[in-house]
């Protein structure tokens, strides 16, 4: 299967490994800055791999039928569609995009061109959260209480300036739309998807050089009756604390830790159908970064999906739904009221300005 890769940023690593991992005939690759390319090709032995600075132009001339879009957000819907149309399969890093209005033409777009769409939240493939996934899909938990989902993160002046899109409403939103949005996505997709209110408030604490949120805090009533906590920051001192997901129901209490939800850190279950130290022991993973290791099985899914015809294990419309609650949780918080979903029409633009001034970097 032809593959190509659009933009050779901080993310490209993975997304080269996973292609690698299955296989994929990789035939080239695309970014606006040659040295960006030249670097990962040079890292990852990827010498036979044509470069191309204009995406359109690799869809022209290379016809791969597996792209994958690792640009800045603010560029993943126009993109996408561009790939969509020439007949590609395709892989959206999150965010899908940055508006509802967006994220429908993608969808609109896949459908009409009968290819696959996927939205890259790889965490939903960590061993961790298969087991848990499992153990909801069972009924082990009973009815669902709450959930909660925690990102307690350390982003600094050096990773905001090495990027002048990071941090801006435009090509990128704030911590909960850049770093939160996995757990975010997992928080929606155990809790049963559907919403009813969504209740939030944000901040910029701590980072006057970007234009977006630090902190972001919201309550959730989903349409089972169950409830959600979000708390996410990027104002951690001195580095990445943790990134937690609690799932609290009437037979089952779980708690997923670590960099990334890599690990099972508390397993309580009414039935007893297992032991808990063996469950952490053999569920957890140790990830060099808050990555993880999701993006191989992502793309062995999606390739399956490609080849089966089926959708994607993680579809165009999951991404919606993660960021329409991010969306709504900005609304929210600039309206200083709740949110009733579905969402028909917002955007990270709606909020440009509501911190006041982005200054100058060093």
């Amino acid at each position: 299967m032809k593959y190509a890769l659009i933009g050779c940023g901080r993310i490209s690593p993975n997304h080269i490994e996973a292609a690698k991992n299955n296989n994929l005939e990789f035939v080239a690759m695309c970014d606006i800055l040659p040295e960006a390319m030249e670097e990962k090709a040079k890292k990852f032995s990827l010498g036979t791999v044509r470069k191309y600075t204009d995406y359109r132009e690799l869809l022209e001339q290379e016809k791969p039928e597996l792209v994958a879009i690792a640009t800045e957000s603010g560029n993943h819907a126009s993109i996408a569609i561009d790939c969509i149309n020439a007949g590609c399969h395709t892989i959206i890093e999150k965010p899908i995009a940055l508006s509802i209005a967006d994220a429908d033409a993608i969808i609109a777009a896949g459908k009409s061109a009968g290819v696959k769409v996927c939205a890259n939240h790889q965490n939903r493939f960590n061993k961790s959260v298969q087991k848990i996934r499992d153990a909801l899909e069972k009924g082990r938990f009973g009815k669902m209480f709450y959930g909660t989902a925690h990102v307690r993160w350390c982003r600094d002046w050096e990773y905001y300036s090495r990027a002048d899109w990071r941090g801006t409403w435009e090509q990128d939103g704030g911590a909960l739309m850049n770093q939160c949005i996995h757990n975010i996505d997992l928080l929606r997709w155990m809790m049963g998807d559907e919403i009813d209110t969504v209740m939030g408030m944000t901040d910029r604490l701590n980072h006057e050089y970007i234009e977006a949120e630090d902190l972001g805090i919201a309550l959730i009533k989903f349409k089972n009756g169950s409830y959600g906590i979000v708390e996410g920051t990027t104002d951690i001192y001195p580095k990445n604390l943790e990134e937690t997901l609690y799932l609290f129901g009437q037979k089952g209490t779980v708690k997923a830790g670590g960099s990334s939800v890599n690990r099972i850190e508390e397993w309580t279950f009414a039935d007893y159908l297992d032991d808990p130290e063996s469950v952490k022991k053999e569920f957890g993973e140790n990830p060099p970064n808050v990555y993880g290791f999701g993006h191989t099985p992502l793309y062995a899914d999606m390739i399956s999906a490609i080849e089966n015809g089926r959708e994607p294990y993680v579809t165009a419309e999951d991404g919606k739904r993660a960021l329409e609650l991010v969306l709504a949780i900005y609304k929210s918080a600039a309206e200083n009221q709740p949110v009733k979903l579905p969402l028909t029409d917002c955007s990270t633009m709606d909020f440009s300005g509501r911190f006041g001034e982005r200054k100058r970097m060093r």
